[in-house]
């Protein structure tokens, strides 16, 4: 009996054998994924040495996937030429070690996407994301930008819910027909609101929707860890205690995962109260050299700087860097 292929089975059967990436070297999709942050020296140039020292801290601390850039990544004020050499640095950087690298890919539309995954492509990263699109007018153009995506790569590609044109969510019954469409397009990072009926939406759809992650600084990870989803993706500062948090739960030492989160939750909520929490913490941490943002000028008072060291105090003896 012969076998009848339609025009995608056959694309995704044959055309994808050009990208060298094999499915049985994926590494897991689920555990912390940590959102890197973008380094500056004092003039405001990305800092490429300290982006590749930065994959080294996130090694060290035991986090299971890094990504870049992202929102988190100050990647709106980054250059085309600035992410591909960006994306370079951390390919040779991470190899060899233990984190997923998972790229950056997103574009104002899906050309200049493209553009960016045809390069991350040719560095062979262990997965892909993207955040939607900013010049899409409905639902419809955030199905076909990520349609696109998926039919130039075999790699896990990461669906990012928010960051795209503002007023448009993607439904989650779409999402799950993408999965169904492209089996490697089934990982999503949830941000959108009400994000826990949602997640546990998406969800029901598994096996197609493979791995549900949270964003948003990791606030609600404890009771996404109870309600089974794959992971978070959190910023920068605190990989190791994020990484122990994880380990502590999946053990099965939920009073202990729960009483390390607390103090952890004093240090997120800085961030917000006191801005600059962030850059500080790299520089202090001795990842970054300076405190420098593209986005924010950072001028902590002597009493904020006072508040951010007595947090830290408590998470210090977690500290593995």
């Amino acid at each position: 009996m012969t076998s009848v292929y339609t025009r995608r089975q056959a694309l995704i059967a044959c055309g994808l054998s050009r990208f060298a990436f094999a499915a049985e070297s994926v590494k897991p999709m689920r555990g912390i994924f940590i959102i890197l942050a973008t380094p500056f020296t004092e003039s405001k140039a990305v800092d490429f040495e300290d982006l590749a020292r930065e994959v080294d801290f996130m090694a060290r601390s035991g986090v299971q996937g890094i990504v870049w850039p992202q929102l988190a990544s100050e990647y709106i004020t980054l250059s085309k030429d600035e992410r591909m050499q960006g994306m370079e640095v951390l390919a040779k950087a991470a190899r060899g070690k233990a984190p997923a690298l998972v790229l950056g890919v997103q574009g104002s539309s899906t050309d200049a996407a493209l553009e960016y995954l045809r390069h991350a492509e040719t560095l062979n990263p262990d997965a892909l994301i993207a955040i939607p699109p900013t010049e899409a007018k409905s639902a419809a153009d955030f199905r076909d930008y990520y349609r696109s995506l998926a039919r130039n790569t075999a790699r896990p590609l990461f669906v990012q819910t928010t960051g795209g044109a503002k007023g448009i969510t993607p439904p989650v019954e779409m999402l799950a027909e993408l999965a169904r469409e492209f089996p490697h397009c089934g990982y999503i990072k949830e941000e959108a609101e009400p994000v826990i009926e949602r997640m546990t939406a998406l969800s029901k759809h598994r096996p197609a929707v493979k791995s549900v992650f949270s964003g948003a600084a990791g606030k609600g990870m404890m009771y996404e860890m109870s309600l089974g989803f794959d992971g978070t993706m959190p910023g920068a500062p605190y990989p190791d205690i994020y990484a122990q948090i994880w380990e502590m739960y999946q053990a099965g030492r939920k009073s202990a995962a729960r009483d390390l989160f607390a103090k952890l939750l004093l240090m997120i909520n800085l961030d917000q109260q006191a801005p600059g929490t962030r850059q500080y913490m790299m520089k202090k941490r001795g990842v970054f050299k300076t405190m420098v943002s593209r986005r924010q000028e950072s001028k902590l008072t002597p009493q904020a700087i006072s508040e951010i060291d007595f947090c830290w105090e408590a998470l210090k003896p977690y500290a593995r860097v």
